[in-house]
């Protein structure tokens, strides 16, 4: 069986000055003719980002904060795989693998690892603890770039089972948006062993005929959101999804390109009223970016939707099924579509406050709901 391996980091200086000297000499493109987003994202809002990013952004705190969580990378199928590993120090804890999504990473969950981990700690109790496994996606982050087709989510999701066995969790649950949510729901309806329950943040669903001849409030909701997603928000993953290689090569050269092609997402996808630091700061946006940049992962991560992205289909699910709906969710999902899918549903919680990052914007209320749902499947 390959070696479980410590993974520490240490970027080189060199590689932090050179990002700074492609900042500096960026060339801009002239002024959006709006006084909004609806043309992207905006010149001084990028501006901003950027001269922060170079001149005051400090990587070597992210880096020490990841080294200090337990990083660790191991071989599967012949590709290496980044994850961070927190064993709770309680006995009971039960094992629990969360993945991000694009563009997102394991950054996504630095503010809820240790409240699962350690409840007591925050002020929990000991019985809803977990052993926290978050694990890069093939492609992402620091796990290892495929050199071939396959890596899509059903790969991925036997991937994940083979590492939980590999740390020796015979008994599991399993948690995950966006691209997470996808793999997570694949776990479930593949009955990877060892897997007991799932919750979600992003559940996938279609309504039927019926919906769409007579659709609820709820119905109005999801549907119009996804005429919205198509008409002027899914540029991004129709380029992914069809040319993955093409935009690989400004998301991997230029600083710049990368974070206003993450950026804007920020803005469009979290909960804000306005500007994407109503809900997220420039150090956690930037966090997330250099999970991309230093590794050089704008093509590969933009090739798991030319391998999957049919993948985001519904699929039936026995196991127990619990869902966190927050409201700004891109996809919002109405719970009698899930229910459909979802055999088991014990759980829907219906969030005031958080859009898509649920981990990274409400880490107390994403705690509070893994916490209420999991108790109903340990």
């Amino acid at each position: 069986m390959p070696a479980i391996r410590p993974f520490t980091l240490n970027i080189a200086q060199p590689h932090l000055d050179d990002l700074k000297t492609r900042i500096a000499q960026t060339r801009w493109p002239e002024r959006e003719c709006v006084d909004d987003w609806s043309q992207g994202a905006p010149l001084e809002a990028v501006k901003d980002l950027a001269q922060y990013w170079r001149k005051d952004y400090d990587w070597r705190r992210c880096e020490a904060r990841l080294n200090a969580l337990g990083q660790f990378v191991t071989e599967i199928d012949g590709l290496d795989i980044h994850f961070l590993h927190v064993r709770s120090p309680h006995p009971d804890a039960v094992p629990l693998i969360i993945t991000h999504g694009w563009p997102g990473s394991v950054i996504e969950f630095m503010g809820v690892i240790d409240q699962l981990a350690d409840p007591v700690r925050f002020g929990g109790r000991a019985q809803d603890a977990f052993h926290v496994v978050a694990p890069s996606l093939p492609g992402f982050g620091f796990s290892g770039k495929p050199v071939k087709k396959g890596w899509g989510v059903e790969q991925i999701a036997r991937a994940w089972g083979q590492l939980m066995a590999r740390l020796g969790y015979s008994r599991w649950l399993a948690q995950g948006g966006d691209w997470g949510s996808v793999v997570t729901t694949s776990i479930a309806a593949q009955r990877i062993t060892g897997c007991v329950g799932i919750h979600l943040n992003m559940p996938t669903a279609r309504p039927t005929e019926h919906d769409l001849a007579h659709p609820t409030a709820s119905d109005l909701k999801a549907l119009t959101a996804l005429k919205h997603y198509q008409d002027w928000d899914s540029g991004y993953s129709t380029q992914q999804r069809t040319r993955p290689q093409t935009i690989g090569y400004s998301l991997v050269d230029s600083p710049v390109g990368l974070a206003a092609w993450i950026f804007e997402k920020m803005w469009a996808w979290t909960d804000n009223q306005g500007s994407p630091y109503d809900a997220l700061s420039r150090d956690q946006i930037l966090d997330n970016l250099m999970l991309y940049w230093l590794p050089g992962t704008g093509a590969s991560s933009a090739r798991l939707y030319w391998e999957s992205f049919g993948s985001f289909a519904p699929q039936e699910v026995a196991l127990p099924v619990a869902v966190s709906a927050f409201p700004k969710e891109i996809l919002p999902t109405p719970r009698k579509w899930a229910e459909r899918n979802f055999k088991r549903l014990v759980h829907w919680g219906t969030m005031e406050k958080g859009g898509h990052f649920a981990a990274w914007e409400q880490p107390d209320a994403f705690v509070s709901e893994l916490r209420t749902a999991f108790a109903l499947m340990r």
